[in-house]
């Protein structure tokens, strides 16, 4: 795009990443990003950081990222709440910060990189609703209680499912957050969810692929698998493993490519002081009622075999091959 030559070959920019419990921030974001900074930037340094989950951690790999002398920050953060100093430390130097996937709530987050969440929950309640019956009972896994985006999802499932738990065509039998999307504080849930249910759950309305596959695990042990739809977000090679063995029905799929290229692009176009306006077509606010520069990406709802077979089509990070592994090899989409 011709920006390369503009930026000065001496300059770094840093990508903090959360943590590594959900295998697609080292393998697919940050990989994406690193290799379109490398297309479009190659003089660049790209120094990536993961804060495995602490928050004291990030804000240290941050201070450490503006030592170094990075010109542009993008973050995935753990805490949109506690991350504002973060975007704070680095405007007083000058620095713009980029909330990556998750908004940062300070008045310094310039761009935000993403999908439409609300959406994405949205449709994953309603799978779920549309595979239930009249008075059937449901299990809500809710996202991490520090990550805004799991509030944003969890507002969209509600959007769909508190009319229905208002007129009884649903139940909602059991509900929970979990705490830095940990999949065995999902699976504890899940457990308590069909101990204390007796194990009447029609619907697993989960708020990503991590969840899900704790609830089927804890289901698996019921001999419930397979019997009861359950919703993910990320289109992980488990998950459509999964959903070919018929255990996870559906799962809210984002280009991650298209948005780790996006911030690649916002980037470099913030180093060389490039327009962004046809990138950043939108604006919205944040927490603390700034505007924030919005680069939307689009989203898709995966469902069974034809849904793993869009992602393999569209996501280059993911084969047929890798997915056609173990039990999966056998079914039908991978003969």
């Amino acid at each position: 795009m011709g920006t390369a030559a503009t930026v000065s070959a001496a300059d770094m920019v840093a990508l903090l990443l959360p943590e590594n419990v959900n295998p697609r921030w080292e393998q697919q974001d940050a990989a994406a990003f690193v290799a379109k900074m490398a297309e479009i930037a190659p003089d660049i340094t790209v120094e990536v950081f993961n804060a495995n989950n602490d928050t004291s951690v990030q804000q240290r790999q941050a201070e450490q990222a503006l030592t170094q002398g990075a010109k542009v920050l993008v973050v995935i953060p753990i805490d949109g709440e506690s991350s504002a100093i973060i975007a704070d430390t680095a405007a007083e130097e000058g620095v713009p910060t980029i909330a990556y996937d998750r908004m940062i709530n300070s008045p310094n987050t310039k761009f935000w990189v993403q999908a439409d969440m609300f959406a994405t929950g949205a449709a994953q309640a309603q799978h779920v609703v549309d595979n239930t019956q009249e008075g059937d009972t449901l299990v809500l896994l809710k996202g991490s209680p520090t990550d805004p985006n799991a509030a944003v999802i969890a507002a969209g499932q509600v959007s769909v499912l508190q009319p229905l738990f208002d007129s009884g065509a649903r139940k909602m039998g059991y509900e929970n957050w979990t705490p830095g999307w940990d999949p065995a504080i999902a699976r504890r849930s899940m457990d308590q969810a069909l101990t204390q249910l007796g194990n009447d759950v029609q619907g697993v309305v989960s708020s990503n692929d991590g969840n899900a596959g704790a609830a089927i695990e804890a289901m698996e042990e019921q001999g419930m698998a397979g019997t009861v739809p359950v919703s993910g977000l990320d289109c992980t090679v488990q998950a459509q493993q999964l959903m070919l063995l018929g255990k996870q029905t559906q799962c809210g799929w984002r280009p991650l490519h298209e948005m780790a290229a996006a911030a690649a692009e916002v980037t470099v176009r913030l180093l060389s002081g490039e327009d962004t306006a046809d990138l950043a077509t939108e604006v919205v606010q944040n927490g603390v009622g700034a505007d924030v520069a919005f680069v939307p990406v689009d989203s898709y709802s995966a469902v069974g075999a034809d849904g793993v077979a869009y992602v393999v089509e569209n996501d280059p990070s993911i084969t047929k091959d890798m997915i056609c592994q173990g039990d999966a090899a056998a079914t039908d989409f991978c003969q």
